[in-house]
This record gives C-alpha cells, structure tokens and sequence, in this order.
C-alpha cells in the first residue's frame, strides 16, 4: 500500500497578503508598542544621545569666549582645545598627570578590593563562619552609602594642620600623622578599595552559589587538599566574575568625584575627575570637554572588555543546569582567626567610619573624649561661630531647603525612571519590530558608559543655552530631575526588560478582545501585575539619588542645592561639624530606603542588590 505525503498547501491571495511587506508593515504600524517605542527613541534621543554628542562637538567648537585664542568664530571647528589638552606646555599638569594618577589609583584600587573581597566572599558561602548570614548583609553596607562619606571620617581622624588648617583627632591625641597619611593617593586608594570591596563580596558570594558542588565534592574524594580545590576548580570557574568586578571598578574609580576632592585637592593631587571640575569652576569649557570626552573613551572600554569577559565566560559554563549543594568546609582551629578577620573588616570598613561621623558631630574639639566636651549645638544649636551657617543642622533653614529638594527631585525622577524602565520593557519585549527594541536597549544602557561628572557637563553644553523651543534650563530643577532619570535608565530599562518577559500576553489580549483601549490595558492591566518590579525600579534609583554627588556637583545652584551639594559647599568653608552631620542624614536616608526595598520584596539584602 502506498503511503500518502501530504502534498503543499498552495498559496492563497488570503496567505500571500499576510506574507507580504506591506501586510506585515502595516501590523507592525498598527501595534502600539510601535508608536511608544517611537515615541521613546525621541525622547531618549534628547536626554541621552543629544547630550553626549552635544559634549563631543563641545572639544573641537569654539566656545563662547574662545574667539581670540582660538583665532576662531564661535561655533567653528577647531584643533585648539584638542591641542591644549595633549600638546600643550600645560598638558602635563591639566591632562597627563591626572589621567596616570587616576589609571593607577583605579588598578591599585581595583587589586586590593579583589584580594579582599574574594577570600571573605568565600568564607560566607563555603564555610562554617559564624554569623554568616549577618555578615553577608553587614559588610555590603559601603555599597549602599557614598564613598566620600568614608573620606570625611578618613579626614575627621587624620588630617592635620600644616596642610588643612585644623586639626584631626589624631593630633588632638599626641600624634601628627605625615601628609602621605592625611591626604593624596595612600588614603584615596584604601577609601576607593574599602568601598569596593563589597561590591566584590556581592559578585563573587552569588557566582559561588552557582557553582556546581559535585566538582568540589568529586576533587576531595579524589585527595585533593581544600588549596588545590581553590587553585585548580574554584578559582578558574570564577574568573569571569571577577573580571566582571575588576572592569566595572575601574570604570567607576574613573569617574568618582568626592574621595579625590576631599582627598586630594589639599595635597594637590589631582585625578581626572577633579581636574574636569576645575576646568568647569574656570570657565574653561572646551577644555572640560576634552576631558570629559577621555573620561567616556575610558568607561566604553571598560564595557567592551566587559563584554568580551562575558562572551568567553561561556567556556565555564557547566553542564548541569542547576548548581548542587555544596558541603560547607569546616574552618577547625581556623575558625577564631577567620571571624576576626570579617569582624575586624566590618569594624574598618563600616563601624569605625560610620562612629567617628556621628561622634564629630557632637565634639566642639576634635579627638576630645571628655564629657564637657559633647554638646549638640552642631545639630540644634543657635548662633554658633560659623558665617553664613550659624544655625544647628536640625534647626537651619538650608538643611531642611536641601531635604526637600532632595526628597522631591530624586522622588519624582526615580519614580519616572521606574515608569519609563518598565515602558522600554514593554516596547523590547512587545514590539514587533525587533530594530526598535534592540535602538532602545542600547540607548538606554549609554549613561552606564559616562562618568556621572561627565554626563553632568555633556547637560551643561547642551542646556546651558536655549535651543529652539527648549529654554535654557541650567539653575533650574529640571536639567536635575532630567540628568537623574536619564543616569538611572541603565537599571531600570534592565529591571522594565527582566518584568515584561515574565508576564504572559494572555491578560492583555482579554481586554483587548473586550475592547479596551491600549492606554487603559497600560493603566488597568499591565502596571498592576509588574507593580513589583515597577517599586524596585523605582526605590533603588531613589537610594542612589539621595547619595550622588558626581552627577550633579556642577548643575546644583543656591535656589536647587542638595544635601549631597550642601554637605560640599560646607566642606569648602572648613566646616567639618555641619558637614558631617548633613553626611550622615544621607546616610540615615540611603540605609532607610535600601531597609525600605529589602521589607517590601521579603529577600535577603545581599541576595537582592547582588
């Protein structure tokens, strides 16, 4: 008997109309993921794109200004400041030295932390480590406070007064400490590698719970010692973590602001990043440019070694699909020493820094431990010897004026950048043209590629001025609230990504068959069923707002001040005691909201910024 094939379906004028370009284009215009993800692309175009090229072509125009050192009109193109910056007899000290001394405190940085972070990340996860379940979350407290905070208490304890002016609790005690130890790259670098290191710690404890146990397990019973293991099967499959951690390190070190000019300005040693601030404090802008244009050369870098890291991760993919169990390694006599070295780190990188801040502020002589020696007016006295901030921290107008600036602002963008996250997401995911998602997920990942100092100056060149309709909008809140959503749009297109591949289409598509319109099946249908996503998006960019300084040190004027910019216009006046009190209200703050996200999704704190 012969067997029947089924013979091919023949096209029909129905089927040809579905296959053809315009049947397929006219679905395409007809979805509404295609008209938002448009509409998106606009409006990223201008927060995102406009201002970076804005800064590029701010290093070869003439500014301003410029006209007769350039030789130049204003607006032309022109070799002047590129020349200045790299060729100049003043490019060593504007350009050369500060990029060898910002490449060197990142790399010393960046090694410390690793062999820090590394060996307390495996102590955490693979062995018997009392408190370890305290510890992983006590330790990643650094990450979510600013690193310049741990610079002040550097400060508060160390400086001196051959070059400050005041002096430090270690001098109030007998002891002057060398200028080495008081500022310049010695305390940048222990400040920069005690803040990454729980970064470190994150990173390396989540690889380590994906490793599979049985390689481990298979390795011992085979005699291998606990330092082959580590050497020969740990180690090796954990090197794509930790060139991920090293990269994304570096390129942050890059960019940070506040440790090197609490730091470094003292000694005169100057990083890339205070070197661009200078250059905008001096109304050198084209020169500011350049630089800001070499500081996003050195983070696309960084991302492109990332991502290289990334792809060659997958030949240390294992073949199992889920990591087994690993039996924790009893420390035995080892088990004392080890808990006094995470204590003692906790105590270096948390305590200590954390303590003498809030101590500080209730001292009227540094390093003085008698009673008489206490007193709140710092945080609510009145009339107090200081010009222009006479008034305790808790009671002055300013503090308050910079809380509510930073409460609102940093609220309304973060809430923003969480709608707009989870937007991206919809159009990434929904869209039926695949071009469109793929423009928007790029776009959005830019910022990551900028220093925040450098974003801030590519908003300057492009806002500063009017340009048609838009007004100029520098000294305004909006060019904040604006830099701080499009700086956030990293994380929150990835989280608005991550939520939409979750939900199925099924609920959609019932309202839609009921007749509900696109904006309503958004409002009534979508938000509600990715409304925890849409809180994370929303309270993490919050947390790290409140805490910025990089990103919006040169934008913040009198009238739109910030605690994180008026705890620095109180540094430059030498007061230490008001500084450090509004520091630790941001803290306060910072620790609040990060407490606030851990109770609303029920998850471990380290679990969840990991």
């Amino acid at each position: 008997m012969a067997l029947l094939t089924p013979q091919r379906e023949r096209s029909t004028p129905a089927t040809e109309e579905k296959n053809s370009l315009g049947y397929r284009t006219k679905i395409i215009l007809r979805h509404p993921a295609t008209l938002l993800g448009v509409l998106l692309l606009l409006v990223f175009g201008y927060l995102i794109v406009a201002p970076v090229i804005s800064l590029l072509l701010g290093a070869v125009q003439v500014g301003f200004g410029d006209e007769a050192k350039a030789g130049a009109g204003a607006g032309s193109l022109t070799g002047y400041y590129l020349d200045r910056v790299f060729s100049s007899p003043v490019s060593d000290i504007i350009f050369y030295t500060p990029l060898l001394n910002t490449l060197w405190i990142s790399l010393c940085s960046m090694v410390i932390a690793l062999a820090l972070g590394v060996p307390v990340a495996w102590l955490l996860v693979r062995t018997d480590l009392p408190a370890r379940r305290w510890f992983s979350s006590a330790l990643i407290v650094p990450y979510m406070l600013p690193a310049w905070t741990f610079a002040l208490a550097w400060t508060t304890i160390f400086r001196n007064r051959s070059n400050a002016g005041q002096q430090g609790w270690m001098e109030t005690l007998g002891w002057e400490p060398p200028n080495w130890l008081a500022y310049g790259p010695v305390p940048i670098i222990v400040i920069f590698s005690l803040h990454f290191t729980p970064f470190v710690i994150l990173l390396v404890t989540n690889a380590l719970k994906n490793l599979p146990g049985q390689l481990d397990e298979a390795a011992r019973i085979c005699g291998a010692s606990a330092q082959q293991r580590w050497w020969r099967i740990t180690l090796p499959l954990l090197r794509p973590a930790l060139l991920s951690a090293a990269t994304l390190m570096f390129a942050k070190a890059i960019g940070e602001f506040g440790v090197a000019y609490v730091l470094g300005l003292p000694s005169g040693f100057q990083v890339l990043s205070t070197t661009l601030h200078q250059s905008i404090s001096t109304q050198q802008s084209g020169i500011a440019a350049v630089i800001a244009a070499v500081m996003v050369g050195l983070g696309g870098i960084s991302l492109l070694v990332d991502l290289r890291f990334l792809r060659e991760a997958k030949r240390f993919t294992t073949l199992n699909g889920k990591a087994t169990l690993t039996k924790t390694q009893p420390l035995a006599r080892w088990r004392t020493p080890a808990l006094i070295m995470v204590g003692g780190l906790f105590t270096i990188s948390v305590l200590i820094p954390l303590s003498t801040l809030v101590l500080s502020t209730i001292m009227r002589v540094p390093g003085d431990f008698s009673l008489q020696n206490f007193t709140a007016d710092y945080w609510i006295g009145h009339d107090l010897p200081t010009v222009g901030f006479s008034q305790g921290v808790l009671v002055s107008a300013a503090t308050w004026r910079a809380m509510w600036n930073t409460l609102w602002m940093v609220g309304l963008a973060a809430l923003c950048t969480g709608v707009l996250g989870l937007l991206v997401g919809y159009v990434v995911v929904r869209s039926p043209l695949r071009q469109l998602g793929t423009a928007l997920r790029v776009i959005t990942f830019m910022p990551y590629l900028v220093p925040g100092l450098a974003f801030a100056v590519a908003y300057l060149s492009l806002f500063a001025v009017p340009r048609g309709p838009i007004p100029a909008l520098y000294g305004t809140a909006t060019i904040l609230i604006l830099i701080m959503i499009a700086d956030e749009m990293p994380f929150a297109s990835r989280a608005g990504v991550s939520a939409m591949m979750q939900l199925g289409l099924e609920s959609e598509e019932a309202a839609q068959s009921l007749g509900a319109k696109f904006s309503y099946r958004l409002r009534t249908v979508v938000l509600p069923m990715v409304r925890s996503s849409l809180a994370s998006a929303t309270l993490l960019p919050f947390v790290s707002g409140v805490q910025g300084l990089s990103l919006v040190i040169i934008l913040a004027t009198p009238g739109t001040e910030l605690m994180t910019t008026l705890s620095m216009t109180l540094i430059d006046f030498g007061y230490t005691h008001a500084a450090n009190a509004v520091v630790v209200l941001i803290c306060a703050i910072a620790l609040l909201g990060t407490w606030a996200t851990q109770k609303l999704f029920r998850s471990n704190l380290a679990d969840s910024l990991g």
